[in-house]
C-alpha cells in the first residue's frame, strides 16, 4: 500500500515524523513517499502518484488528469478544512473518496480574528510603526477609536469559526451581528443569546467592524465588491479570515483609499501564493496582511496530522464512517456517483 503525501515547499510540513507514525500504526507495512510539488513537475508527480492507494496534500490540484493517472487511488486527504483544489465530480465519476478535516483550527482562528480585530481598533500598526519608524513618541499620532464594548462586530458566516468568534466579541461586550442563511436552528440556538441573525443590509448599516468567515461556493466568489463597500454605513474595519476569492481585491483597495472602510486586517489575499513586492494592499498603517497563519499553532498543527492521516487509516482500512469528515464517499454507492 503506497501513500503519497505531497504539496508546494511552501505548504509542506516542517516534520513528518507524526504523519508517518499514525499511518504505519494503523496501515502496517505501507509504504510513505513525501514529495515536493513543483506545477512545472507535473508530469513527474503523475509518475509518482500512478500507484498510489491515498494522497494526502492541501494544494495540489487534484483533476481528471490526476484521477486518470491514479489508477490505484482511493482516497484524497486534504489537510486543511477547504478542499476547492479538488475536482469533487471527478472524483466522483473515478471512485475516490474525498475527506478534508473538518475541523482542527475553530479556536486558532477565532483567536487570531480577535487579536486582528483589537490591533485594528487600537492603531496597533500605525503606533508601532510611528516608534519603530519614525522614532516618535505620539499617544495621539492615530485618531482614537471607541472601546470595543460600544462598538458592533458583524460577521459572515456564522459556522464553528464564525460562532467561536462571536461568543469572543461577546465576552468583550461588544454587540454581534450575523448573516448566515444556511445556519441550522440547531447552531443558531448554540450562539442565540449572543448574537442577532440580521440580513446583510441591516449589517451593513449598522457595524462597526466586520469580519468574514464563509465557506467559499458558487454564491460568494467576490462577495465583498465595490457595491457592498458602498453599503458599508460606519466605513467599518474589515476583516477577512476565511477565502480571498471571497474578496473584489481591486475594490477592497479603493474602499481604503476613498475612506470607505477605516482598515482591514486580512490572512488571506486572491492568491495563495501573491506577488508582494507590487501589492498595493502592503505599506498601509491601517491594513494588517498576514501570510494565512491564522490556523498556525502547535496544537493546531499536531491536530492536522493526526487527522488528515487517521481519515487514511480509517478509509483504506474499511470504516469510512470512522473519517472526520467525507465530502466524496464512493462507498455509499458505488454504483451511484452523481451525488
Amino acid at each position: 500500500m503506497k501513500i503519497v503525501i505531497a504539496d508546494y515547499a511552501e505548504s509542506m510540513m516542517p516534520s513528518h515524523e507524526l504523519e508517518k507514525r499514525v499511518l504505519t500504526a494503523g496501515l502496517p507495512g505501507c509504504q510513505i513517499v513525501t514529495a515536493t510539488y513543483r506545477d512545472d513537475r507535473r508530469a513527474e508527480f503523475l509518475q509518482l502518484v500512478r500507484d498510489a492507494d491515498a494522497l494526502l496534500t492541501a494544494f495540489i490540484r487534484v483533476d481528471e488528469e490526476l484521477l486518470a493517472t491514479a489508477t490505484q487511488l482511493k482516497v484524497v486527504s486534504i489537510n486543511a478544512t477547504g478542499y476547492d483544489n479538488v475536482d469533487l465530480a471527478a472524483a466522483r465519476r473515478h471512485g475516490v473518496a474525498v475527506c478534508p478535516v473538518g475541523e482542527y483550527c475553530t479556536t486558532d482562528v477565532a483567536e487570531f480574528t480577535i487579536t486582528a480585530m483589537l490591533a485594528l481598533v487600537r492603531n496597533l500598526k500605525a503606533y508601532v510603526t510611528d516608534v519603530d519608524v519614525h522614532q516618535q513618541w505620539r499617544y495621539d499620532y492615530a485618531q482614537p477609536n471607541h472601546r470595543l464594548s460600544k462598538l458592533t462586530l458583524g460577521i459572515f458566516g456564522l459556522g464553528k469559526i464564525g460562532r467561536a468568534v462571536a461568543t469572543r466579541a461577546a465576552a468583550l461586550g461588544m454587540r454581534v451581528l450575523a448573516v448566515d442563511p444556511f445556519i441550522s436552528q440547531e447552531d443558531y440556538a448554540k450562539v442565540a443569546d449572543q448574537v442577532k441573525l440580521v440580513s446583510a443590509a441591516e449589517l451593513f448599516q449598522q457595524a462597526d467592524i466586520i469580519s468574514n468567515h464563509m465557506n467559499l461556493n458558487e454564491s460568494n466568489d467576490h462577495f465583498f465588491t465595490a457595491e457592498r463597500f458602498r453599503q458599508m454605513v460606519k466605513q467599518p474595519y474589515f476583516i477577512n479570515m476565511a477565502r480571498g476569492a471571497e474578496v473584489d481585491e481591486t475594490a477592497l483597495v479603493a474602499a481604503l483609499d476613498s475612506g470607505q472602510i477605516s482598515g482591514a486586517a486580512l490572512d488571506v489575499l486572491a492568491t495563495e501564493f501573491p506577488d508582494l513586492a507590487t501589492n498595493p494592499l502592503l505599506g498601509r498603517e491601517n491594513v494588517l496582511v498576514t501570510p494565512h497563519t491564522a490556523f498556525y499553532s502547535s496544537d493546531s498543527l499536531t491536530a492536522l496530522q493526526r487527522i488528515s492521516c487517521q481519515n487514511i487509516v480509517e478509509y483504506l482500512t474499511g470504516h469510512p464512517e470512522k473519517v472526520f469528515k467525507l465530502v466524496v464517499n464512493p462507498k455509499e454507492d458505488p454504483h451511484d456517483h452523481t451525488n
